[in-house]
Parts: C-alpha cells; structure tokens; sequence
C-alpha cells in the first residue's frame, strides 16, 4: 500500500489500486468510510454512492471487518490521515466477506491470549513485530560489522546449560533429552573453529514464573568469542546494544511514536554505560531501605529499584559464584565472585543480558560441575574443549523479547512475541 501511494504521488498518477483488509468501518446511507490495511499502513477510503455504480455501493454496504478487498480509487492530499492521504473509492472488489469478527472493545486478556491468531493483526501488534524485525536486523549487522559468523546450534540437547530444574524433559526414542535453554555450550565448541560466532535461537525453560518478563519459550541471541576477556566482553555488549537501540530509533520512528515511546530518548542510550558490582547494588538497595542478604540474588523488585538511579542500561558484574552457572571464570582477586554481568534495562524493564567470562581450565572446571551437583560424565565432551587447545574466551544471551518490550513500552513480555508459551498457555 505505502509503495502504492508513494508511486502515485511521486509520478503525479491520480488512480491507484490496493489491496488489504478492512481495519474499520463506518457511515451513513449516502457515504462510507472503509479504513483499509495491510502490513504497511491504514489509509482510509471514502465511498459515494452517488458516483459509483450499484454494484460497488452494494460491496461497501455489506462489508465486515478483516474482509479481503481490492480497492481502485483517486488518491487525494488529507494531512489529517495516517499516510497524508486518503482515497475516493471508484471501484470496490470483495476478496473474501469475512464472518462477523469475534473481537471487540475491552474484551479480557485471556480471551485475546485465546483468539492470538486473530488480534496479532492488530495496529499495535503489527508495529511491535515491525520493531522486532529492526532489532534482529541491526543485532545481524553489528555481528556481521565486527566478523562473528552465524552458526545453527542443536535445540535438542543431552545435557544441561543453566541448571536441570529449569528443564523440559522429552523422550527421545526410548532415551532422555532435553530442550535447549541456552545454545553457549555449542558456541564455545565452534569456537575453537571459527574465532567468532553467534547464533539466534528458541531456549526453553520450565521455570514456573508468572511474571510480565518470563516466557517459557523464548528467541535468544547469543555470542561467544575467543581471546576475549571480561573487559573486552562489557565492551562489546555495550556497542551491540547501543547500535541496536539507535538503528530502531532511526529506523522506526513512526513505530515507536505510535507505541507511545518517543525515539529522542532512545538516542540517548550511547556507551559507556555506568557499571557497578554486585556489592555495590547491595549498598544502593540498602540506602534506599531494601536489605539484601550477600549471596542471594537479585530479584525483579531490587532491580526495578536499583534502576531509578539510572536513565541508560546498568551493567552489574561479579554476582556471587554459589548462585552462577558452572561455566563462570572465578574473580582471580575474589574467589567467592565470578566475572560476569547482568545489564538491566532502564525503567524498570529488568535484565536483558547474562554474561561472563568462561572457565577454561579443566580442573577448575570438573570441580565446580561437581559442585553444583552434576555428573561430569555428562560433560564429557564440553570437557574436550578444555582439554584440546583451551583458550580463554567469554560470551553472553540476549534474550531478545526483553529487548522488545523495553523498546515497545509494552506492559507485559506476552506482547514481545506472536504466540506466547507461559506456564498455563501453549495454544493457539
């Protein structure tokens, strides 16, 4: 449609034809108003009956919302419209009448989350997926920029990544598997290969959490690298995160706008970004009057109250060893720490990337899996990494729905995604 109107208006061609479906209607018995979409934009379509034939004015009469249509008409100059534009109806083809459409105003959300497959077409949805696009767009091009090489990791998995409570177990021809909530065990194997790589990807994870920023199925963008150490890492997320926020802010203006967030302010999200350890987001949480035993970790509510301090993402690093994964390289000037970092979103949208620095000595390694009370048999060929050229090397998860939403300014992760999985939903 946008194409449409803009080579019409380019060339100076008065008539122009469209194709979409009927986003709204109203009017009279003399004139009326169809709003038509498709996945560029709604422009609205004024029909006469006194200038077109009986078969057109009987078309406009009886059509219902999200009827397919063909609409041929005279494009004319309406500042008030969405596109600038609206169009004098000349000629009017029903696709498809649709049924009466079962959606209507202040409808419950279970019953929207019931009918997804219908109100995914909504204005405000559409514009979320349009953003999702620019961010997975500018994620591939800052990878591309700085040489990783996209790679295709398993969903199908043997073992665990972050810890065998969180898993979804599935029988695989008689045997035990699992599907995958991280891709990082396979990144580092590729690795060893590539220099470089990073790959976007579902992950799973049977956490039985009914918060807005938790999914059970989720699209996770994860990196890994060799030679990089901890600083180089912090870096690194910094950059990638800063280019993925200003390429939507120059990329999707329009979008943002009309999800109620105003792109200005994201062209403020520019590195450095301030920085902070785990023992000092104790201290600030205990100024502001939330104490914090050492050792336990951050929750939602800490976190939201850590980032009224800040306006740009916070990188909070070396969290406590006992409640991380067994991968984490230990702090060599505090071993009960290890190098990593969670970045929190501002405004309260909560973490938006894990990372650290990897454990690569073997022993080290098999000691700290034992630890946490898994077999190291288990393990036996992540263990080879470390046991046939190991290097250090760090990476991070992204989780890209978190990103969207603190984007979109949306209320709920739900909205982040076109068929959300939660812990009581997996249809439609």
């Amino acid at each position: 449609m946008f194409l449409a109107i803009q080579d019409a208006v380019n060339t100076g061609k008065g008539t122009v034809s469209l194709r979409g479906w009927v986003y709204r209607t109203r009017g009279s018995n003399v004139l009326k108003f169809i709003v038509l979409r498709d996945g560029t934009n709604i422009i609205q379509c004024v029909v006469e009956k006194e200038k077109v034939t009986p078969e057109t004015w009987a078309a406009a009469e009886k059509i219902l919302i999200e009827s397919s249509v063909e609409i041929e008409g005279d494009l004319r100059e309406d500042k008030r419209a969405p596109t600038g534009y609206e169009l004098g109806v000349k000629n009017l083809k029903i696709v498809q009448l649709a049924e009466r459409f079962p959606i209507t105003k202040d409808q419950s959300t279970e019953f929207l989350l019931d009918m997804r497959h219908l109100w995914l077409r909504s204005r405000e949805l559409t514009t979320v997926w349009k953003v999702k696009a620019a961010i997975l767009t500018a994620v591939r091009e800052y990878f591309a920029q700085h040489k990783y090489i996209e790679v295709t990791p398993p969903i199908i998995t043997g073992s665990s990544c972050e810890g065998g409570s969180t898993l979804f177990k599935l029988d695989y021809f008689g045997e035990e598997a699992y599907l995958s909530q991280s891709a990082q065990l396979y990144l580092e194997a590729l690795i060893f290969s590539l220099d470089k790589v990073y790959a976007i990807t579902p992950s799973f994870r049977a956490e039985p959490s009914k918060t807005a920023r938790h999914l059970t199925e989720y699209w996770h963008c994860e990196g890994e690298a060799a030679w990089m150490n901890f600083e180089q890492l912090l870096t690194f997320m910094e950059g990638l995160l800063s280019h993925v926020v200003q390429t939507v802010a120059d990329t999707c203006a329009e979008e943002l706008k009309l999800l109620g967030r105003n792109p200005a302010d994201l062209k403020k999200i520019q590195p450095p970004f301030p920085r902070i350890t785990y023992d000092e987001a104790l201290q600030i949480l205990k100024k502001d009057g939330i104490e914090v035993p050492w050792g336990k970790d951050l929750r939602t509510e800490e976190e939201e109250q850590l980032m009224k301090h800040y306006d740009k993402p916070l990188i909070v690093t070396r969290y406590p060893k006992k409640i991380k994964a067994f991968y984490m390289k230990d702090d060599p000037e505090n071993p009960d720490v290890v190098l990593c970092c969670d970045i929190l979103a501002p405004e309260g949208y909560g973490e938006i990337i894990g990372s650290s620095q990897r454990e690569e000595n073997i022993d080290i390694l098999k000691r700290k899996i034992t630890a946490q009370g898994e077999n190291t048999e288990h393990y036996n060929w992540y263990l080879d990494l470390r046991r046939f050229g190991s290097v250090p090397h760090s990476g991070f998860g992204l989780g890209i729905e978190r990103v969207v939403r603190w984007l979109c300014k949306l209320e709920t992760i739900r909205d982040a995604i076109p068929f959300p999985r939660t812990i009581k939903r997996k249809t439609p």
